[in-house]
């Protein structure tokens, strides 16, 4: 009897073991199981990257810089203190950037008008047209103010003024006036420019005018930034 209740107990014993040992994986699977899940729907809805736009680099010119010119037409420019005349300047030296990349090659024009400002004549440039691409671009740019005038009257020594000279209109007007019967267009081109001093004047017994000349009287500075790109 003593052996029977024994074994019994013995068989309830291991039952419960049996049963324990079999439910503890349950038991510590459970909570694998509930931390899991963030990482499944994590996976399901992955965060999207941020789109990169490219940046362009632009291109320019700072403002203050000088551009040195010169006039391909004539080595002096003549004009009437309140004339307005169209005027083409060719670039005499690079404009570089700071790493030596030509920016404004040699050979570049612009393109403006030499325009009275109080007590004097001023370039006032318009367009750039780069020599290598033809590209025309708007400039802001400006030369010194020019105050300067000469005379010319009887006794001037007109050959000096005209020589190699770009006559503005209302300075070949002008002119015209003053020499009276002189055929002026020979006057213009050269033609006995020497012997045009102590002439007798004609309409007008003297004239203000302005000789420039732009290689030293019309060095340029970029009023504003100019963007090459």
């Amino acid at each position: 009897m003593l052996n029977y209740r024994c074994q019994s107990k013995l068989a309830v014993l291991m039952a419960l073991g049996i049963t324990t040992t079999a439910s503890l994986p349950i038991l510590i699977a459970a909570p694998g199981t509930a931390k899991a899940q963030p990482d499944r729907i994590g996976q399901l809805f992955p965060s999207q990257p941020t789109p990169v736009t490219p940046r362009s680099t632009q291109v320019s010119v700072p403002s203050g810089t000088i551009i040195a010119v010169k006039s391909e037409e004539a080595e002096k420019i003549v004009v009437t203190p309140d004339e307005t005349a169209p005027i083409t300047l060719t670039v005499t030296q690079p404009i570089r950037s700071s790493v030596g990349t030509i920016l404004i090659p040699i050979g570049s024009q612009i393109e403006g008008e030499l325009r009275p400002v109080e007590d004097g004549t001023q370039f006032i440039a318009k367009q750039l047209t780069l020599k290598t691409s033809n590209r025309e671009l708007p400039i802001e740019a400006t030369s010194a103010v020019i105050t300067e005038t000469e005379t010319i009257d009887n006794g001037t020594d007109v050959s000096r003024i005209l020589k190699n000279a770009a006559i503005g209109a209302a300075a070949a007007g002008v002119l015209s006036e003053i020499f009276g019967d002189i055929d002026l267009i020979e006057v213009l081109v050269g033609a006995g420019l020497g012997a045009l001093s102590g002439l007798l004047l004609g309409g007008s017994e003297q004239a203000e005018v302005f000789v420039i000349y732009p290689e030293t009287d019309l060095d340029l500075t970029l009023d504003a930034e100019l963007v090459l790109r």
